[in-house]
This record gives structure tokens, C-alpha cells and sequence, in this order.
């Protein structure tokens, strides 16, 4: 009894240090199926991703396509896979305005209570209601997004973006911006004015073979200076030349973000990646911030201190 007793606690024990850990795992809209190699600490935020589901929630967006077989079933398979448990849900492009998909799924991820593992980044018009900003922050919305670019068909302009975010800023929310380079460094002036929290995007899309001699880079830089600007490590497909396995000019452009100021950034897998017809192996994504973040105190504030931070977590 004794030796079965100590068995079985011993088994607990090490249930608990492998909870985290990576799985293989076989996930869709994901080469691959080998663990991570890098064992993601307790609380791990997974701070860009998205949910389509054609079922539950159809778009009405003319033109709009819906990724197959990216739903939260699919999307915890990736957790298990990389070793994250926490995740930031970002309303996709074919959804517009319509935030449903992204509350269900904070919902369902358990990150409309208190202490919850998810928080979510909407999608709104100026239209919306003081009433329906608070069904949102009770959901769990912590930001909103300007997806502005040559590749996406958005229901959200420029001009939106400086009223919006005197609105939010009240919530202690943020405006997250995805933008081309050109865009971002025209509208300078614009990011100094607004009153709340910037987070850019996949590294503010810094081109190649450009890279940091791109003014992108340097606008970028001065905001997060000034101690209220974030920017998401994550790989981005259009903006390498060197491509995959290594990213080693994206690599670059995330080894310099992160010895300028760490305690600004956060990193996103961007699953299911919309844009990718041919997609990548998530676990040797989530492997590049051994490179991007040598140093595992810092690599862990990454993942862990700062998403909870920014968005509000235990």
C-alpha cells in the first residue's frame, strides 16, 4: 500500500512538471509534428493567433474566406504541441466587426473569469457603443486592430484609428496595428499623438533586404522608447528573403528588438497563418526564440511577465 501510495504521488509529481511541456502532435494549418525543443515556461502566452469557425459562425464579409479545421479544437493541439498555455485571440479580417468567433473562444478557453488563460483583441467600428465596449472588456477584449494593408481587405480605415483610441484608452485597452512599412512611417506623427498603448505586429513588417536601414525600424524603435509601444515577435512570411528554417534576416530583426528593449515585447505564433498556402512548422517557430532570446530570463519575460502585463493576466 505504501509503495503504491508513494508510486502514485511520484506519478503526480511528474504529470505536474510535464504539463507544459510539448507534445507530438499532428495539427492543422501546421507542418510537422515533433514537439517544441524549447520547453515553454508555466503561463507561456501565445499572444497572436486567430479562430475560424464556418460553422458556428459564418461571416457575412463579401469575399471572406474561412480557414478549415482552425476552431479551438484544433487550436489546443497546438498548445499541446508547443507547450503554451496561455493565448490573445485576434478577431481575423474575414470576420469584420463581427467579434462573436473571438468572445466564444476566449469563453471556451476560460479567459472571461478572473484569472483566466485567454484575452482577446477585437475588431470595431466608431460606431459602437459605450454599452458594447463593456460586452467586449466583460469578454475579455483587452485591444483593438487596424489591419490596413495590400493584402487583406479591411473594414477599418486610418481615420478610425485616432478616435477609437481615445475611446479605448479609458478601458486600459490598446490599439494593435498591422500595417505595410510605408504606411507605418507615414503616419509618425499620428502614433505620437494617440493616447493609448501601440502594439505593432509581426515585427512592423521590417522589409528585406532593407532590414534595419528601413526608416520602418527606426519610427518603431523612438515609440517603444518612449515606454508605451509593444511590437509582436513573430515570423513574417512576406518580409524574409532568407526563409525557412532559420529566418536568419527575420532573426536579426528580432535579436535587435529584443536587445533594445525586452520588456516591450511579446511573441505570436500567428496560427493558422491565414496567408500561407504552404504552411510552417509551428514548433520550430516557437523553437526560433531560442535564438531571438539567448538568455532565458529574458526569453521568459517575453513569454510570460510582459503578455501579463499588457493584457492583464494573474
Amino acid at each position: 500500500m505504501i509503495a503504491r501510495r508513494t508510486f502514485i504521488k511520484r506519478a503526480a509529481v511528474a504529470a505536474i512538471a510535464c504539463a507544459g511541456a510539448g507534445q507530438a502532435q499532428q495539427v492543422p494549418n501546421s507542418s510537422g509534428a515533433e514537439p517544441a525543443k524549447l520547453k515553454a515556461p508555466a503561463g507561456a502566452c501565445d499572444c497572436h493567433h486567430h479562430i475560424y469557425d464556418a460553422v458556428r459562425f459564418p461571416t457575412s464579409k463579401p469575399g471572406a474566406k474561412l480557414i478549415p479545421d482552425a476552431r479551438v479544437e484544433e487550436y489546443r493541439r497546438l498548445q499541446k504541441r508547443i507547450g503554451t498555455s496561455r493565448s490573445i485571440v485576434v478577431t481575423p479580417s474575414a470576420y469584420g466587426t463581427d467579434n462573436r468567433v473571438t468572445l466564444d473562444a476566449i469563453a471556451r478557453f476560460g479567459g472571461n473569469v478572473r484569472g483566466g488563460n485567454s484575452r482577446g483583441v477585437a475588431v470595431v467600428h466608431p460606431t459602437v457603443t459605450d454599452a458594447e465596449l463593456k460586452t467586449l472588456a466583460d469578454g475579455g477584449i483587452r485591444g483593438i486592430r487596424f489591419a490596413i494593408t495590400g493584402t487583406s481587405s479591411s473594414v477599418t480605415t486610418v481615420d478610425m484609428i485616432e478616435p477609437l483610441a481615445k475611446r479605448v484608452n479609458a478601458l486600459g485597452w490598446h490599439v494593435q496595428i498591422n500595417m505595410e512599412p510605408d504606411q507605418i512611417v507615414a503616419l509618425a506623427d499620428l502614433w505620437s499623438r494617440l493616447p493609448s498603448p501601440i502594439v505593432f505586429d509581426h515585427m512592423g513588417h521590417v522589409p528585406q533586404p532593407a532590414g534595419f536601414s528601413h526608416p520602418v525600424f527606426h519610427v518603431i524603435r523612438r515609440l517603444v522608447d518612449k515606454g508605451s509601444t509593444w511590437v509582436k515577435l513573430s515570423v513574417t512570411y512576406d518580409n524574409t528573403q532568407d526563409g525557412p528554417p532559420g529566418y536568419a534576416d527575420v532573426t536579426r530583426v528580432a535579436q535587435a528588438y529584443v536587445k533594445a528593449a525586452p520588456e516591450r515585447l511579446v511573441w505570436g505564433s500567428n496560427w493558422p497563418h491565414p496567408n500561407e498556402t504552404k504552411k510552417p512548422d509551428d514548433a520550430a517557430l516557437f523553437d526560433l526564440m531560442l535564438q531571438w532570446a539567448p538568455d532565458e530570463a529574458v526569453r521568459n519575460r517575453i513569454l510570460v511577465g510582459n503578455p501579463a502585463a499588457l493584457y492583464g493576466f494573474a
